[in-house]
């Protein structure tokens, strides 16, 4: 192992916590193995005080031992005085690990059991030390943020089904029933946030190298569209530097005390969906679908990516379940009926509310002042489906403690 000369230090604080965890995500979204970013290669990490355990899957020709010294060097101003690697390396026809270098320590394969059998070359060590074996995080071996109680992701399976707008009236339901609340906006690509809570012209300001959220409506609000020069820039990332945003703009804000944390996921269940699963504590999720066939095929994958995970599912939220005509005041479902019930019996799930599809609530979030907000005829819609979360939110809560890990 490469070690680095060990100081006591005091205990950190929860500030000094998040800074080096932050520091350390940079270090590694910074190191390229060739010309791909080594945060692309990790299936595991953990921080244990001065110490950091990295599970990778490396390129077959790429030097274990070097990449560990040249870790070594970059994270020590951070902190960091011990690197212990766990590394899987592509299988060569002719024996996989015959190129290691002799005085690099046992590898092990820190992947899923299912994987292929490590070799002889692998299984043999080239030193005394014995292999350190850690599995990808989970959430349950995520602490609460200290100063977030919850942290609810609302998420759908497809885009086109309200989402956004919905996450945005959920949170300011959640306020309005007397939470401090703020917003994560995680959907990387196609930000809304800013627009729908009306501030899109207003920037975060950078306080000890931390964004101070963006204060609307009294709730504390972040998204990388708070970032970008106009709306109509766009944000042309591959998945390893999404996920890097997205864990910067969770670990690099300075938030303030919360009972919840109301995270808007993109669409699908790619890169960013796994990666929040991995290292950011989740309460739980809430799905979005319309009644519509395919949608809920959509939402169903979304919900099995959730249970997977070991993310509790909070509940089903059906969009766009009645439109009534604003002439005839004749009321027809659309899209179908009873899919968002179907899902929560499916999954045995509360269905926690239905909206109707008005253009009245598409108006209010385009002026940047949601129907809860502005107390219309729809308000009474999410301060139900909020009330229903804060129900059965409690039985899902973490325990708080001060051992955060990333």
């Amino acid at each position: 192992m490469f070690n680095f000369m060990k100081k006591k230090s005091k205990a950190e604080t929860p500030q000094q916590r998040a800074e080096r965890d932050s520091a350390v995500d940079k270090v590694l979204l910074g190191y390229e193995v060739g010309t791909v970013s080594i945060a692309t290669m990790v299936t595991g990490l953990e921080r244990d005080g001065q110490v950091l355990t990295l599970d990778l899957r490396l390129p077959k020709d790429s030097n274990p031992e070097q990449i560990q010294q040249e870790l070594g060097q970059l994270l020590h101003p951070h902190g960091i005085r011990t690197i212990h690697m766990n590394v899987r390396l592509p299988a060569d026809v002719k024996g996989a690990g015959a190129s290691l270098p002799k005085s690099m320590p046992k590898t092990t394969d820190a992947m899923a059991t299912h994987a292929k059998p490590a070799t002889q070359a692998e299984q043999e060590p080239t030193s005394g030390e014995p292999p350190i074996t850690k599995a990808a995080p989970t959430q349950a071996s995520l602490a609460a943020h200290p100063r977030i109680r919850h942290i609810i992701v609302v998420a759908s399976g497809k885009g086109g089904v309200g989402k956004s707008t919905t996450t945005v009236n959920i949170a300011l339901a959640l306020q309005k029933l007397g939470n401090r609340v703020g917003v994560l906006d995680a959907d990387i690509y196609g930000p809304s946030m800013p627009t729908m809570l009306g501030v899109a012209d207003i920037k975060p300001e950078l306080e000890n190298e931390q964004f101070v959220p963006v204060e609307a409506h009294s709730m504390a609000m972040l998204s990388i569209g708070s970032l970008l020069d106009s709306d109509n820039t766009p944000v042309a990332w591959r998945g390893p530097k999404a996920t890097g945003a997205l864990m910067q703009l969770y670990n690099q804000t300075n938030w303030p005390q919360l009972d919840y944390l109301v995270i808007d996921m993109p669409p699908g269940t790619g890169d960013i969906q796994l990666t929040l699963a991995q290292r950011i504590p989740v309460t739980g999720a809430v799905i979005v679908t319309t009644p519509q066939h395919v949608a809920l095929m959509d939402a169903q994958k979304g919900v099995e990516m959730f249970n997977k995970t070991n993310i509790p599912v909070l509940g089903v939220v059906e969009n766009m379940a009645l439109h009534t005509c604003s002439n005839c005041n004749h009321t027809e479902a659309i899209f179908g009926s009873g899919g968002g019930k179907f899902i929560a019996e499916q999954y045995q799930v509360p269905l926690l509310g239905q909206l109707p599809l008005a253009s009245g609530i598409r108006a209010q979030v385009d002026k940047g002042v949601p129907s809860v907000l502005a107390d219309d005829e729809f308000a009474s819609y999410y301060l139900s489906i909020a009330k229903n979360i804060e129900a059965n939110i409690a039985k899902f809560a973490k325990p708080v403690d001060d051992k955060r890990i990333f």
